[in-house]
């Protein structure tokens, strides 16, 4: 079998090239994301790769292409992020779902696996199981949940246009993996979150709502039941879940690491703080997300064990365990949504230990300024380009946009080690008055409220950034300059000299698209 894996760069689809690379029944697989991974680790070296933005109209015919002599399509691609972002959040995953199957009908595919889940259920007040005949309509106040119910329609008209074509729609709990740590950490923790502690200090007690139960599944077990649905043709919605559930406290236990007790709040002044900490953009994670752990249903897996022949490997205690572990270690995978919280080094050649020495007919004082003055630029630039990709999230550039944003971060984070390993001292006060002075620049009067970011501001910020990336490419000039004086290789200065020339052609292709719409008067200019 051919398998095409779309969302193939993310907690599930990581897992789920994993499975079937070790599947016989399948002889090749192209996975399909709007970002690509690094195709030279695993496991996302096996696979051929297709960048498609699903939330497209158009896409469907690129998908129609990818999917051409696929004898089935595994369907993962969600996005969980920006919250508030309602429009788009609909548009990649209730659109995209639209587009995904619609291309795969007309490029022949008689198999297809969608990624669903137990928050398209209706509420339930109690904890009996559920078969998956329990309606999908939602829990109300969790976007999550709403567009999970919403794409159940749209699998519900694609099955009934297309009875001949084998539909299976997986409902799994949640999905836990140690290397989903960072990325899961990033959508609901937030960047500032002290996971790190829990690998040295677990907390003696954990404050849990009143109530709160989960059904959750290691992604190894889940990835298994979307290559037996593929394989066996299967046809119809599975729950998918671990045999023991995670109530208060038992996740306080795992939490704890088994010597900790849960304290029981009320979930209404827990629901209000949640509220309050995502509008004060402390939390990532709205309240919505609580609405579902207190209201989704228990699911019954019968099933799945029946029709698909599936079996969870681990409970959903060693699952959640796995992922406290990879949150407190940074752990994480070569793709951009799974990326560790410390990121990946920019090349693999070694920094100079901190024994070397720099030639003493070299001033080391101005070399160590010229290198401060521009790790002070960087911070700004890190925070800018980031913010540039946010505000580009709905439109045909964001994935060259956000491997930019990614880029400039790693090198940020070079400079620092370079730095370090010549025994410079870092910025002090210049790089935080240079992240203060971004966050205030963004305060400009174009024409909307003053914390939006209006057209002719992303023009400018357009602008702006190619300098900020053309000074640095001379940097890395002058330090190739010295790569040896420094006991770097070369090649490390002009590999980034290259890069820094692709990310000035993508922020160009980003600032036409710009600049073709900045000025037009209609609400809809920006974005298309």
């Amino acid at each position: 079998m051919r398998i095409a894996v779309v969302g193939a760069t993310g907690n599930a689809g990581t897992a789920v090239l994993r499975e079937l690379h070790l599947r016989p029944e399948v002889t090749s697989v192209i996975g399909i994301a709007r970002r690509l991974p690094d195709t030279d680790t695993e496991p996302y070296s096996h696979p051929e790769w297709a960048t498609i933005d699903i939330q497209f109209p158009e896409s469907r015919e690129s998908l129609a292409q990818a999917f051409q002599d696929a004898d089935a399509v595994i369907h993962l691609a969600w996005l969980i992020q920006p919250n508030s972002e309602r429009e788009l959040l609909r548009r990649v995953n209730v659109d995209g779902t639209r587009h995904v199957l619609e291309a795969a009908a007309e490029a022949g595919v008689e198999r297809i696996a969608v990624a669903s889940s137990v928050g398209a259920y209706s509420p339930v007040d109690d904890d009996e199981p559920r078969r998956e005949d329990w309606p999908t309509e939602g829990i109300p106040g969790s976007h999550y949940s709403v567009d999970k119910a919403a794409q159940e329609r749209v699998l519900d008209e694609f099955e009934t246009a297309h009875p001949g074509i084998a539909l299976a729609r997986l409902r799994p709990g949640l999905i836990f993996q140690g290397c989903a740590g960072s990325e899961i950490q990033r959508y609901f923790a937030g960047r500032w979150a002290p996971v790190q502690v829990l690998d040295a200090v677990r907390p003696p007690v954990v404050p849990l709502p009143r109530g709160v139960r989960a059904q959750a599944v290691h992604a190894a077990d889940v990835a298994s039941a979307y290559a037996e649905a593929v394989i066996r043709g299967a046809h119809g919605p599975f729950n998918i879940a671990a045999d023991d559930l995670l109530d208060a406290q038992r996740l306080a236990q795992i939490v704890s690491g088994g010597r900790g007790r849960a304290v029981v709040l009320p979930s209404r002044p827990l629901r209000t703080a949640m509220r309050a900490a995502h509008r004060a953009r402390l939390l990532p994670a709205d309240e919505g997300w609580l609405d579902m752990g207190m209201k989704a249903p228990i699911m019954d897996t019968s099933r799945a064990r029946e029709e698909l022949g599936w079996r969870p490997r681990r409970s959903a205690a060693d699952a959640a365990e796995s992922l406290l572990q990879g949150m407190a270690q940074g752990e994480g995978a070569a793709s951009l949504p799974m990326r560790p919280r410390s990121g990946p080094r920019v090349d693999p050649t070694p920094l100079p230990t901190r024994d070397h020495q720099l030639p003493r007919d070299l001033d080391a004082d101005l070399l160590r300024q010229y290198m401060a003055d521009h790790l002070t630029g960087a911070t700004a630039g890190v925070e800018r380009i980031e913010a540039m990709a946010e505000a580009y999230s709905d439109t045909p550039v964001f994935p060259e946009l956000s491997k930019v944003a990614e880029e400039i971060r790693r090198e940020h984070t070079f400079l620092q080690k370079l730095m370090a390993s010549q025994d410079f001292p870092r910025p002090g006060a210049s790089s935080a008055l240079a992240w203060v002075g971004e966050k205030a620049a963004r305060l400009k009067p174009y024409g909307r409220a003053p914390l939006n970011r209006s057209p002719s501001e992303l023009l400018l910020e357009c602008e702006l950034m190619s300098s900020a990336i053309t000074a640095k490419m001379h940097g890395w000039l002058v330090l190739q300059e010295h790569a040896e004086e420094l006991g770097m290789d070369e090649a490390v200065f002009a590999q980034l000299v290259e890069d820094a020339e692709e990310q000035l052609t993508t922020l160009r292709e980003a600032h036409r698209h710009v600049r073709e719409r900045a000025f037009r008067n209609r609400p809809d200019a920006l974005p298309e």
